[in-house]
């Protein structure tokens, strides 16, 4: 495709006004949303109203006044229709790990009499992390299997499947309903991560029977750098599961300052310390982004980016590169994955040329695109000019090979 057809492309798309809602720096290709969502145009705003006449003019008052106390349910309940759940289901707290930590202990506790928590092999690392420390503390039984097995692999000693939904890497993605239905069938209970597909492709976790869910806020929902996580429990679910951390702002009376736990109904029981408000006012402007659009839409378009630009660099690198996401584009998340043995070098040539994207190891180079503001023109622009750096070996150089500590 040619750079004018594409720029057609974008002329004639319908959700193209939304990348007016981001500051976005020219003559950049930004395609790591995936890793860190792009400022929104309202933030800085949000972030000066919030420190200056908020925090700045009314102190601790601030409190009441502007409702801080009532903001990780009131940001949370914007996410409702992002990821298809009841406001009064989600909450923004904590990090993801720490989410994810607080879930997979209460769904286990929440079936007593089974051992085994099930994860696939290769979930991304964090995930295996908490759920290996929780393991341990408890002397559970973690099993990590093939990904393709995990539907045969759960049993009636099965407590907990956890699975991150798209897969951090490849992009491949989970059949959420089908695993839930069969860990319902055997007595088990699920714990999503969303971290990769919240805010990228359509969700419907309470149409399709999630129990529990944790996500990120910095990636797509474009919260700002370490933004909080947000999690989500079935409202079937929040008289049966208890929060393992419990703290005073999950109390029933937080200010009465009394020695004894008592949670607080609903989803509020699994909050644990003080929120961070400024974090809080960066993602509210983040999940603004999303304001009066289908997620349906946003999915649309986000694998007609996806699939316009594998075509391009597929027909532009030969074999040069190869594809290492699944070919069929309802199998995939928002983002794409090609491997080269140089994988690091190129990437950080493109980098060099203004097209931003990411590596994993060993040797996988990731594209995010981001339907609120990547344009199609830039899939065949990025694909040109990764190709020139490949072709011309642009990338063989030793400032691109020196490893930094983020890659």
């Amino acid at each position: 495709m040619t750079r004018e057809d594409a720029k057609k492309l974008d002329a004639a798309d319908p959700l193209a006004f939304a990348r007016e809602r981001f500051r976005l720096p020219k003559g950049v290709i930004y395609l790591d949303g995936n890793s860190l969502g792009a400022m929104p145009a309202a933030a800085p705003a949000a972030l000066t109203d919030t420190s200056d006449r908020q925090w700045g003019a009314d102190l601790i008052a601030s409190w009441n006044k502007h409702g801080w106390i009532d903001w990780p349910t009131r940001v949370a309940a914007k996410l409702a229709p992002i990821v298809g759940a009841k406001p009064n289901e989600l909450l923004i707290a904590d990090s993801t790990s720490v989410c994810l930590f607080k879930l997979l202990a209460s769904a286990a506790r929440a079936r007593p009499d089974r051992r085994t928590i099930l994860t696939q092999q290769h979930n991304f690392p964090t995930d295996l992390y908490v759920a290996q420390g929780f393991a341990e503390m408890l002397g559970l039984r973690l099993s990590a299997v093939p990904a393709d097995t995990v539907l045969t692999a759960i049993d009636q000693d099965t407590a907990v499947v956890t699975l991150t939904h798209v897969d951090y890497r490849s992009a491949a993605v989970h059949d959420i309903r089908a695993i839930n239905d069969a860990a319902h069938a055997a007595g088990a209970l699920t714990v999503w991560d969303l971290s990769h597909s919240a805010g990228a492709i359509e969700l419907d976790l309470d149409g399709a029977g999630c129990d529990l869910a944790v996500g990120c806020g910095y990636k797509y929902l474009n919260g700002g750098p370490g933004a909080p996580a947000f999690l989500f429990v079935a409202e079937r679910l929040q008289d049966e599961v208890r929060n393992p951390l419990p703290g005073w702002m999950g109390h029933a009376e937080p200010f009465a300052f009394v020695d004894d736990y008592r949670p607080a109904e609903g989803i509020l029981k699994f909050l644990t310390g003080t929120p961070s408000i400024l974090a809080l006012a960066a993602l509210d402007a983040g999940l603004d982004t999303f304001a009066e659009l289908s997620m349906r839409d946003l999915e649309v378009k986000g694998r007609a980016l996806s699939q316009l630009f594998i075509d391009e660099v597929e027909a532009r690198c030969g074999d040069e590169v190869r594809l290492a996401s699944p070919r069929n584009p309802s199998q995939r998340g928002s983002h794409v994955v090609f491997a080269h043995p140089q994988g690091y070098a190129v990437m950080q040539a493109l980098i060099g040329r203004g097209v931003i994207g990411d590596f994993r190891a060993p040797d996988l180079m990731r594209f995010g695109f981001a339907p609120l503001y990547s344009r199609f023109a830039e899939m065949v622009r990025a694909a040109e000019i990764l190709a020139d750096i490949l072709q011309s070996r642009e990338w063989n150089q030793p400032r691109f090979e020196a490893r930094a500590k983020v890659t």
